[in-house]
């Protein structure tokens, strides 16, 4: 049977076309749904467990949502819930759901699925040889293992495929892979793989596949051959340029695609354009694998931040912003250890030179080329203390470092007082592994929720 998956954006919390939903939940589809995280944003989220997003932007989308799935009468899934989904952030979702249900006076089953690993169990692992690096992955060992603060493992179709069979309305997953909320139902209903696969690796990102990205929305709709991508804002079109290009979107291979349990191999596709609107491209393959295996993702806390800016706005020194920076750079560290007692292993100092007409913005009058450079310093540290203590001490001298000696002080400015900002904790990504196990759900964890809400009057 052919399976319509409508997806209403490439991430809750981004937006999308009403309308393009509105047409969407009129085409029928069998399912919806959307992603709602990336490593994209680098390691803090996932070290820290917290989302990117805005938590008032989420709950206004997702209450679309709610109302869309109730009335297409259809399951609702969210992958990667809070941007680094883990089990906090899927929490978090539950808590949303549970409070916009509520707002809807809606009652409904949600099913969690949980993609969290406990740092003993894969430190076991890796001591068993059951985790192989990824390219370019970092070298590991126990100790960094459990160094980390959060780990999570990519769900596949498998796992979201359990959520959908408890026979929930929702199902909200933690860390999944991109594809597999999309290609979850069409491969339960017995659709092609290789297009099952292929259509979710092209609808991953909304209508990004179109000639509209902003647009957001996208239907595709799967079948025993291949499947067919339509987006549903009005002033949009898929192309067979358009979809066909998406294989190269975050991906280090344009033809090779690696998955839970195999990989899709997209070589021999072929994209034929069916409407001026609509794609359909056939011939996709999918692999499996003789060894299951899932992605591991792991952050570890490396210290603490502070950052100061200043702002150049001597002609002279914007000039030669470069050159005066990397002198400040070699005098501080002179002074640091001289003065302050921190020896060069026990912070980091980087400069960047960011912004331009940064004072006084749209009031600024002075022409250059530039009239003024901001400079960024960061300074790392193993506490939030010292990174301060750090920064107070290079305060003066981002103030009024010299190019020269002997000549007058300089004067710059700082935009804001104090010019010192705590960034607090900062994360490395210290996984980027693969994990075999037995069974596709030995890592994950599925809960159910019910929310009962009666209708307002």
């Amino acid at each position: 049977m052919p399976t319509r998956v409508l997806v209403p954006s490439g991430v809750l919390g981004l937006g999308f076309d009403r309308h393009a939903l509105r047409n969407g939940i009129a085409s029928a589809p069998d399912i919806i749904a959307i992603d709602g995280g990336s490593t994209d944003s680098g390691p803090y989220y996932l070290g820290a467990g917290v989302s990117k997003y805005s938590r008032a932007a989420t709950l206004n989308e997702w209450k679309m949502l709610l109302q869309a799935r109730r009335e297409a009468c259809v399951p609702l899934v969210l992958t990667t819930a809070g941007t680094c989904g883990t089990d906090a952030t899927v929490d978090w979702m539950l808590e949303i759901t549970r409070d916009a249900a509520a707002e809807l006076g809606q009652t409904v089953r949600v099913a969690a699925v949980k993609s969290s690993q406990r740092r003993e169990f894969i430190a076991e692992a890796f001591a068993g040889g059951r985790i192989d690096p990824l390219p370019h992955a970092p070298e590991i060992s126990q100790t960094d293992i459990l160094g980390c603060s959060n780990i999570v493992a990519l769900a596949g179709v498998e796992q979201i495929c359990a959520g959908i069979r408890s026979g929930a309305d929702i199902v909200i997953a933690g860390r999944a892979t991109d594809t597999s909320g999309i290609a979850a139902l069409p491969i339960m209903n017995g659709n092609h793989p290789g297009a099952a696969w292929h259509g979710a690796k092209i609808a991953e990102c909304g209508a990004l596949c179109s000639t509209h990205p902003l647009s957001g929305v996208i239907s595709v709709n799967f079948d025993e051959n291949g499947f067919e991508v339509e987006p549903m804002a009005d002033d949009a079109r898929c192309t067979a340029d358009s979809v066909s290009a998406h294989m190269l979107y975050e991906n280090a291979d344009p033809f090779i695609l690696s998955e839970p349990g195999g990989k899709l191999d997209v070589s021999r596709a072929d994209y034929q354009p069916v409407s001026k609107r609509r794609v359909r491209v056939s011939g996709s393959e999918w692999i499996a694998s003789d060894r299951y295996t899932v992605k591991l993702e792991g952050a570890a806390p490396v210290g603490y931040q502070t950052t100061i800016i200043a702002i150049l706005r001597d002609a002279r020194y914007a000039a030669r912003a470069a050159e005066w920076v990397q002198l400040l750079k070699d005098f501080l560290h002179r002074q640091i250890r001289d003065q302050a007692s921190y020896p060069p292993e026990a912070y980091g100092i980087e400069f960047r030179l960011i912004g331009v007409n940064a004072a006084l913005g749209a009031l600024e009058r002075r022409k250059g080329n530039p009239a003024e450079v901001g400079v960024l310093c960061i300074v790392s540290a193993e506490c939030q203390a010292a990174a301060n203590e750090i920064a107070r001490f290079i305060n003066p001298f981002l103030l009024h470092f010299p190019l020269t000696e002997g000549e007058e002080l300089p004067t710059f400015a700082f935009p804001y007082s104090p010019a010192e900002t705590e960034r607090g904790p900062v994360y490395e990504f210290r996984l980027n592994h693969t994990l075999e196990i037995s069974d596709p759900m030995e890592c994950f964890a599925l809960e159910t929720h019910d929310y009962c809400h009666a209708v307002r009057r």
